[in-house]
């Protein structure tokens, strides 16, 4: 198997690539709700009940992201289908951190996502932190999920990022994520890197975090762009 590397912010090449997503803001008034719950939840006799469920912004396409990298709408569409079986198998595993490898490890789970849908041109997702019973009701850590669940008990600061694999080309001076790109899963991660993104306790509080009119990134003056819209896979950004 060929040994890739971590592509770079803004540069060109195959490898992969790590998009942070979105976090949770503990100043965000709706999200206090979690520690009120939280507390609750230990008068009685619990650290937290399961399910612990979280919603979040996956990812954009048309978006330059502080990585400096636009994903074309029809590329993230489709791997966002293909991920659909995952789902479906409870296997939309995601790390405590991310590792510079396409082989999630299982003894770093934390997550699994239950659904994703779109709202324009915003990836959504329902999460679940996947919890030991020590932690549930003793509030021993034994799991990567547990030290998750912890920081959101406390109201610290986390968040969610892609993790995949392909390359990026740049196409009318932006860097534009190809057509073989893979995703490989979602980790929790500390540093966001696409723009307007946050984990919230409640679904409709994602309201407020898609936007009105959005900013998309469209590099079509170049010619070269222009023939890549009329193949069959096509880039529409």
């Amino acid at each position: 198997m060929e040994d890739y590397k971590v592509i770079k912010p803004f540069s060109e090449g195959k490898g992969y690539l790590i998009e942070n997503a979105g976090y949770i803001d503990p100043n965000y008034d709706k999200n206090k709700q979690i520690l009120k719950e939280f507390e609750e939840q230990k008068e009685a006799g619990f650290t937290v009940k399961e399910p612990l469920i979280i919603y979040a912004v996956l990812q954009k396409y048309g978006v330059e992201n502080e990585n400096g990298r636009i994903y074309p709408e029809a590329i993230l569409k489709r791997e966002n289908d293909k991920y659909q079986f995952n789902i479906k198998n409870r296997s939309a595993y995601g790390e405590n951190n991310h590792a510079d490898t396409s082989i999630i490890d299982s003894e770093r789970l934390a997550i699994n996502i239950l659904e994703t849908w779109w709202e324009g041109h915003t990836l959504m997702g329902k999460i679940e932190v996947l919890m030991s019973p020590g932690f549930i009701k003793l509030g021993i850590i034994s799991c990567q999920g547990d030290y998750v669940a912890n920081w959101l008990r406390l109201g610290l600061t986390i968040g969610i990022s892609s993790r995949g694999l392909g390359s990026v080309k740049k196409i009318a001076g932006k860097t534009i994520v190809q057509a073989d790109y893979e995703l490989i899963c979602w980790d929790v991660v500390t540093t966001p890197s696409t723009p307007g993104s946050y984990l919230v306790k409640n679904r409709e509080d994602m309201n407020q975090f898609k936007e009105g009119k959005i900013s998309v990134i469209k590099p079509l003056l170049s010619e070269k762009f222009d023939k890549l819209k009329n193949n069959k896979n096509k880039f529409i950004i």
